[in-house]
């Protein structure tokens, strides 16, 4: 019989959950909001609700139940905290004993959780099931209104020691540059970005939209302005991507998120600039392919939850 396993994504706007057994399938689904209250607990409760309610359609067994939580970071996995940026009220906030007291009063079972930030999870949902499958390392990467990221060596998660390894969006490409909201100069973030990108544009007189969407629309009808503001962001992010190539001597990368879905007009800048970063002869091959999964992040935590010792 399948093992199934309790995989929970946290986002800044939404929670998804979903039943998900050991061959990737998604047996049920659930999907919640994330609320924009000050109140921790208030933020908390459609989550414990979520898990209620999707544990009703577990399996009947008397195995301990193995769950997986994505979560934005920064996090402290050893000590099952998580102070998300896109969720205010949860600084330090105590989710994984939240998550595993509502995991077994719902399943009746004992409860064994795991804790990956959001771009780890993508890693290992994309290595698993996605373009990725066919590589023992790899990086994953999220381009959005942020930069995330998470490695997987040799078939496993390098978490390091608090869970924030490979934040690739916070490695400095410009030393002399601007101070980053992480406390940092120049970081890959400040320039790659969707709402960075979009900032840079409207700084030299575009007005085409509100979002990277928008911007990159234009790109591929030929703007002037959006196509030297995106291929500046993608000199920055190839910066990135070949640095953590570099010091984790991994060559395939793979790219996902909102940003990234704007295709070539993306990816043929990045691959361009990677040649001047990706250097040494250990990473001239270095590759970056195209997110497959829709939902990367969610079957990482159930690939997560996967490997937890019961």
């Amino acid at each position: 019989m399948p093992e199934v396993v309790l995989a929970v994504d946290v986002g800044g706007t939404k929670i998804a959950l979903a039943l998900v057994d050991d061959e990737g399938t998604v047996l049920a689904e659930d999907v919640r909001p994330t609320r924009p209250e000050p109140d921790p607990l208030r933020v908390v409760e459609p989550l414990l609700e979520g898990i209620a309610a999707i544990a009703a359609r577990l399996p009947a067994t008397s195995d301990p139940l193995r769950v997986g939580v994505s979560s934005a970071g920064p996090l402290d996995g050893p000590a099952g905290t998580v102070s998300p940026v896109n969720i205010p009220a949860w600084r330090d906030f105590p989710l994984v004993d939240h998550v595993r007291r509502a995991a077994a009063e719902a399943s009746g079972r004992r409860a064994v959780v795991g804790l990956a930030n959001d771009g780890h999870c993508f890693a290992l949902g994309e290595h698993w099931l996605g373009a990725a499958r066919d590589v023992a390392s790899m990086v994953g990467m999220v381009l959005s209104t942020g930069v995330g990221a998470g490695a997987v060596l040799e078939d496993r998660l390098f978490g390091g020691t608090t869970g924030n390894a490979v934040h690739l969006g916070h490695i400095s490409v410009n030393a002399w540059g601007a101070r980053c909201v992480c406390g940092g100069h120049g970081c890959v973030e400040m320039y790659a970005r969707g709402p960075a990108l979009v900032a840079a544009a409207r700084a030299r007189g575009w007005a085409g939209g509100d979002d990277a969407r928008a911007l990159t629309a234009d790109a591929r009808f030929g703007d002037a302005v959006a196509l030297a503001v995106i291929d500046e962001g993608m000199r920055a992010l190839a910066a990135g991507i070949a640095t953590t190539a570099t010091e984790l001597d991994v060559t395939t990368f793979v790219l996902g998120g909102g940003v990234s879905r704007a295709g070539a007009v993306i990816f043929d800048p990045l691959r361009r600039h990677l040649a001047d970063f990706a250097a040494l002869p250990y990473v001239r091959d270095l590759e970056v392919r195209p997110a497959v999964l829709e939902n990367a992040g969610l079957l990482g935590a159930a690939a997560l939850a996967l490997r937890l010792e019961v």
